[in-house]
């Protein structure tokens, strides 16, 4: 992705300053609910007073709170999300389906597509509660170490695959993460053949998880679907054997439902 600035020199119709902003709504994540000015121009690569000028205006519209120099999104960002939502359709169209999911299989289900280098939940339902660290909508994690992640990549030309893994970080988030980039090729072709991907203990421990592509007509892989359980309770072979069928029988609903919300489909399209 190109830097706003340079952006701005190219295209007359880029508004920088707005993409200035949004660089720094998403700057906010767990790992830095709040952050300096400092921070946030590091985090965001903006010059200290840009970023100073957007946190301000950030602030003057109620988006961001700040607190002995210390900046926060404040709830009004919710806003943001959730008209989203209300107006993509995502909960009638997809959030049915993932009760259904899990009314068959138990656990939790999601529906994600991929950004960037990372995976963004735009729609999950779960049935555990406190056993161990859940996604849902609006999160987003890195897409190596997750099952839907490599579903999504595995759909990805070879030269955006190539992108992907140019820019990239591999870090060790467990440690049975697998961080190697030829070794994480190899297993996202793999996802290509079988079609469908499995994971345990990538991201966070106690996750197993079994994801296939969402494919919209001519054969267009637009998100992917996911089921998953604690580790100590399912293994990879136990979930394709009694939950796979199922899984891509949801897969196949749900692309039929986003077919059928015009919306819903143009809003999940990739950037061009």
């Amino acid at each position: 992705m190109k830097k706003p600035e340079s952006r701005e020199r190219t295209d007359r119709e880029f508004v920088g300053g707005l993409a200035h902003g949004l660089s720094v709504i998403e700057a906010f994540n767990e790992k830095h609910p709040e952050m300096t000015l400092s921070e946030v121009a590091a985090r965001t690569k903006l010059t200290p007073a840009t970023a100073r000028r957007s946190l301000h205006t950030l602030a003057s519209l109620g988006y961001v709170r700040a607190v002995n120099k210390r900046f926060t999104l404040s709830a009004r960002i919710l806003a943001l999300g959730s008209s989203y939502l209300r107006s993509a359709g995502i909960e009638g169209a997809l959030l049915p389906e993932l009760h259904r999911i899990v009314s068959r299989c138990g656990d939790t289900a999601g529906v994600a597509i991929l950004t960037g280098t990372e995976i963004l939940y735009i729609a999950h339902y779960s049935e555990q509660r406190g056993v161990r660290p859940v996604a849902g909508t609006g999160v987003s994690y890195p897409a190596y170490p997750t099952s839907l992640g490599r579903v999504l990549l595995s759909a990805l030309q070879k030269p955006e695959l190539d992108q992907y893994f140019r820019t990239a970080k591999f870090e060790q988030h467990t440690n049975v993460t697998e961080s190697d980039p030829k070794k994480l090729r190899a297993l996202i072709e793999e996802a290509r053949r079988k079609g469908y991907a499995t994971i345990v203990d990538q991201l966070f421990y106690g996750v197993t998880s079994l994801s296939v592509p969402i494919i919209i007509a001519p054969n267009r892989v637009i998100a992917a679907i996911n089921t998953s359980g604690y580790t100590g309770q399912v293994t990879p072979e136990g979930l394709i054997q009694s939950r796979l069928p199922e899984l891509q029988r949801s897969a196949t609903r749900v692309a039929e439902m986003i077919a059928e919300h015009p919306l819903l489909l143009h809003s999940l399209a990739p950037m061009q």
